[in-house]
């Protein structure tokens, strides 16, 4: 459920932005809750920010010089931190993790929401990591009947909530699927693996989210629907348990579909939803967490 770290001397860019769009309400209250990442959205013909270290989706996904120059920060940052360099992979798995988990939030905070939709080619989103802003290009939506929005031009009206999350999971992979294509060269495993890591992404960072919003109970039984399994190109769902804490109380955990790899720096360090980590530890972890 942890977010991609951003330096802590670099907040987020948080001024008040008109409305541009449908879901703009939605991209306020995300930034209101998690000012680590903020959401810029482009009028008509207005053209996307080429400042400091930002990228276009669409350079990502050709997998060549951009993607390149966005991996050396992910490797940058592993010998600071931990003083060692990482396997290739595990670097190019750290990269993607930290672009595909605010970029799913752009489509499943509007669905969450407002019960809306974006679809994002990978041309119309660019990513300014080291400050979390994100500039997009909102040009259609899918909405349910009762939607006030329904009559928008870009609307795209759905019959009901299950079509909707239909549409959620469709534009996840229009817009993951070129991702992935250009950072998959650079990993291990590719295909059903990285398709696994995009499950997780979803539901990861909408969980995160949700919690911040006061609403991680509604987010879990939400994705569940979301995600039940069975759902390609999808790998697995939404995967949600409870474990029972020292007092009794319940502990929402998930197993997820994929490896985020930072055991091969830091094996005594598994993620609290990691396979690896058994239920007693993962009792431990997140009761110290909810003790800070």
């Amino acid at each position: 459920m942890s977010a991609p770290t951003l330096p802590s001397d670099t907040p987020a860019d948080t001024g008040v932005r008109p409305a541009r769009s449908a879901v703009a309400d939605a991209y306020a209250r995300l930034t209101e809750v998690f000012p680590g990442l903020s959401v810029t959205e482009l009028g008509l013909g207005e053209a996307a920010p080429r400042d400091g270290d930002r990228v276009c989706a669409a350079r990502l996904a050709e997998g060549g010089a951009d993607l390149d120059a966005f991996l050396a920060w992910d490797e940058t940052q592993v010998m600071r931190d931990y003083g060692q360099r990482a396997r290739p992979d595990v670097v190019a798995t750290f990269g993607l993790h930290r672009y595909a988990w605010p970029a799913c939030l752009l489509i499943t905070v509007p669905w969450f929401l407002q019960r809306r939709v974006p679809r994002f080619p990978v041309e119309h989103v660019t990513y300014q990591r080291t400050l979390g802003r994100m500039a997009v290009r909102v040009t259609t939506f899918a909405c349910l009947p009762d939607d006030p929005a329904a009559g928008l031009p870009g609307a795209r009206v759905v019959p009901d909530e299950e079509a909707l999350r239909a549409q959620v999971r469709a534009a996840v992979a229009e817009h993951l699927e070129p991702v992935l294509g250009g950072f998959g060269p650079r990993m291990r495993r590719r295909g059903r693996a990285l398709w696994g890591m995009a499950t997780d992404e979803i539901v990861e960072g909408l969980w995160y989210v949700a919690h911040l919003l006061g609403e991680e109970r509604r987010a879990m039984r939400e994705l569940e629907l979301l995600l039940p399994g069975a759902t390609r190109p999808y790998v697995g769902s939404a995967a949600f348990r409870e474990l029972t804490g020292p007092n009794g109380e319940s502990l929402p955990t998930r197993d997820r579909a994929s490896c985020c790899l930072f055991y091969t720096l830091r094996p005594e360090e598994t993620c609290v939803t990691c396979p690896r980590t058994c239920d007693a530890d993962r009792v431990a972890k997140l009761t110290a967490t909810a003790l800070s």
